[in-house]
């Protein structure tokens, strides 16, 4: 099974890796997470992730370096720390760096050099997984530095659903999160997975994720940030190695002064009747937002669609909106779209005229925008989600 390879974004950027701690404080383990403190809990709910599990299928939460709360409800699925699907499966050596190399990059290097643990998930074959598994990689120490590797599989025939919050504890305001998450979808499976970042302004953040969708697999991604990291770049890549594979990405950004977000996604299409679609919705009032779409036809008959819509409020903000079409044969279909923008004052003033202030018909159509609908989501967080797009500050809109 090849690595998936890439070259851009470059990695490193001015981070500096020393100023983050290695070692952490041992956590105990957790029964359930109510019995987390109401504080940590509130976090929890604004990232997508509900403390009583309920309508989820299992939960994984991992505090700083430890694995403290793990377990599943459902027969047709396993949940556990990565470093324990190791022990258990022989190193996982069919699929561990198999996406993805772990020279690709300083980060994925670190995760490989520096590993605390990361989930394993993963639904047996022909298993249907529609209450989601829930993950939560959480940080409570300030400058320290969390290094995950994450392996999901969805075997043939078999539907999961994941929704991850990855976020940082009340007080906690830097660290550094490097999180490697390799997904494998098998012969005629699904993977929607939804990630939910809630991190401290001064965190800097570098998931490195890889897909690998095999003949008539779908692979959904939806990734949902509206607080204002210091420094995050991610850029998964899926690879459609089989015939009828699908994959979408969805990406809701909302950066506010001092944030730079470099943010895209990438899709290889390798096989007859392959379909991608990478849409994306920035909103910046003072931040940086790099929006990259990177499409990939290797074989006749695929076909993708690129879209990326920005909202510019700012003078002080930017945005980037760096469309990609790359086709490797005459017979595809790719297109793209791209947009950036101010809000029309007509749309403003004609909510004036029903009653709302200036700024309500702001906060209203900023809210609209970003309520993307998103396909694979479960109804409860559809729900969750637009409760966290309606707390969003809008003093600063």
């Amino acid at each position: 099974m090849a690595h998936t390879k890439d070259t851009k974004p470059q990695p490193a950027g001015d981070l500096d890796l020393s100023a983050y701690r290695e070692k952490a404080s041992e956590h105990p383990p957790l029964s359930d997470l109510s019995q987390l403190t109401p504080a940590d809990q509130k976090v929890l709910l604004m990232s997508g992730v509900d403390p009583s599990g309920k309508e989820r299928g299992g939960s994984f939460f991992q505090q700083d370096h430890s694995v403290v709360h793990c377990r599943t409800t459902f027969d047709g699925a396993e949940i556990m720390s990565s470093s324990a699907a190791r022990e258990k499966y022989n190193g996982l050596t069919e699929y561990w760096w198999k996406a993805m190399a772990a020279d690709k990059d300083v980060f994925t290097q670190r995760a490989a050099h520096h590993q605390e643990h990361g989930y394993y998930m993963r639904s047996l074959p022909g298993a249907q997984v529609h209450y989601p598994l829930q993950a939560c990689l959480y940080l409570t120490e300030d400058k320290l530095a969390q290094d995950v590797h994450n392996i999901v599989i969805a075997e043939e025939g078999s539907t999961l659903n994941i929704i991850t919050g990855c976020a940082t504890a009340p007080g906690v305001r830097s660290g550094l999160h490097v999180g490697v998450s390799e997904f494998f979808v098998k012969k005629g499976a699904t993977i929607a997975f939804t990630m939910i970042h809630n991190w401290a302004e001064e965190m800097a953040v570098r998931p490195r994720s890889a897909v690998i969708v095999e003949e008539g697999g779908t692979f959904i991604s939806n990734y949902i940030c509206l607080v204002p990291a210091r420094d995050l770049q991610m850029y998964p890549v899926a690879t459609l190695k089989g015939k009828g594979a699908v994959a979408t990405f969805n990406s809701v950004l909302l950066a506010k002064p001092g944030s730079l977000m470099d943010v895209g996604s990438r899709i290889i299409l390798q096989a007859e009747g392959c379909r991608g679609e990478v849409i994306s919705r920035t909103v910046s009032t003072g931040g940086t937002i790099i929006a990259r779409g990177h499409l990939v036809g290797e074989h006749r008959g695929v076909k993708a669609h690129l879209e990326c819509k920005g909202l510019l409020l700012s003078d002080q903000g930017r945005i980037h909106a760096i469309p990609e079409l790359e086709g490797k044969t005459s017979d595809l279909e790719m297109s793209h779209e791209a947009a950036v923008g101010k809000i029309a004052q007509e749309e403003v003033e004609y909510l004036m005229a029903r009653g709302l202030s200036e700024q309500e018909a702001t906060a209203l159509i900023i809210k609209g925008f970003l309520t993307l609908e998103i396909v694979g989501l479960p109804e409860g967080l559809k729900k969750e989600l637009e409760h966290m797009i309606d707390e969003t500050d809008t003093k600063a809109l």
